[in-house]
């Protein structure tokens, strides 16, 4: 999407999909595909009103560049769920905002009122209204509804904002503090994200836990493609591919994390479990140990318990 905007959650290097469709944060995917398909009717190249070569062309770049890609992420529930994973990251970085600079009235507006639901949603549907109208004013409206989003994700985060956070801030008031001051306050230390690798594999583990294996195969495969060298998820799915009697494919994933790293505990553990299980399963002896493997057990609270602390290897 070729937008510049830095204001709003683009600031945050964070492409506003809500703000782009002119829809609320709260909005379900009907809502979206009905706002989708009234822009779809104001710009598609068979159905715009636009006058003039140059204001069609302008008119099918804004749909095919920036409104096709936004609208795509809501179609599909992976694409859906990686969106909504980072607009909850921002939700926490907001949160930590120091004095936000405030450009548009109509957040403003938003940033003192006690009704936030109902001046934002009458705020926005007013964009909407004519957002795609004019086609020189597109990126502003967009800008000015990422502004109002942001500041709802504030107001949402903090019910008392107004009495126990920092105020928000127009340009001049910012210009005027920023003379005042003599030395600037430290910054706000940043939270730690989950990444969504670590994501796949808290899932995983949760599904591993209620017998869920092949909804469990699913989310570790999804890992995997981010990082194929992770040695807790090919350990992870060593187990689900032991628990679905595929020995084969087990002892290529729990060797593979061996390889990885053989002091690992997760992929100790897993080792363990398929040698328990070989004798069962094909009456074969256990398997030969490595000469990097400890003698000990590895530690930590059956095969899950390691999983998310101590060191990351991938």
């Amino acid at each position: 999407m070729s937008l510049h905007i830095d204001t709003g959650l683009f600031k945050f290097d964070f492409t506003d999909c809500h703000a782009v469709l002119g829809v609320p944060l709260d909005a379900d995917f009907k809502e979206i595909r009905q706002r989708y398909l009234k822009i779809a009717r104001l710009l598609h190249p068979d159905s715009t009103t636009a006058k003039g070569e140059v204001e069609k062309q302008k008119a099918n770049d804004l749909f095919s560049k920036t409104v096709n890609p936004a609208y795509e992420k809501f179609t599909t529930e992976r694409s859906r769920a990686e969106y909504i994973v980072l607009l909850k990251d921002i939700t926490r970085r907001v949160k930590q905002e120091q004095n936000p600079v405030l450009q548009h009235e109509s957040a403003q507006e938003l940033a003192k009122t006690n009704n936030t639901e109902q001046i934002y949603k009458t705020a926005l549907h007013k964009l909407a209204l004519s957002q795609y109208q004019d086609l020189d004013r597109v990126t502003e409206v967009i800008a000015i509804i990422s502004e109002l989003n942001l500041v709802y994700l504030m107001r949402q985060a903090d019910k008392s904002f107004g009495s126990t956070s920092q105020p928000f801030l127009t340009t001049n008031q910012k210009s005027s503090l920023e003379q005042s001051k003599q030395t600037p306050p430290p910054a706000p230390e940043e939270p730690v994200q989950e990444s969504l690798v670590e994501q796949y594999l808290r899932r995983a583990q949760k599904l591993m836990e209620k017998n869920n294996f092949t909804q469990a195969r699913v989310e570790l495969q999804d890992a995997l493609k981010l990082e194929p060298n992770n040695t807790i998820c090919h350990s992870l799915m060593g187990i689900v591919y032991l628990k679905q009697n595929q020995l084969t494919m087990a002892k290529v994933h729990i060797n593979k994390a061996l390889q990885l790293d053989p002091t690992e505990p997760m992929a100790l553990r897993s080792k363990q479990v398929l040698e328990e299980a070989i004798p069962k399963l094909e009456g074969q002896t256990k398997l030969p140990k490595t000469t990097t493997e400890s003698s000990e057990k590895p530690k930590g609270g059956g095969l899950f318990g390691g999983l998310f602390g101590g060191k990351k290897t991938k």
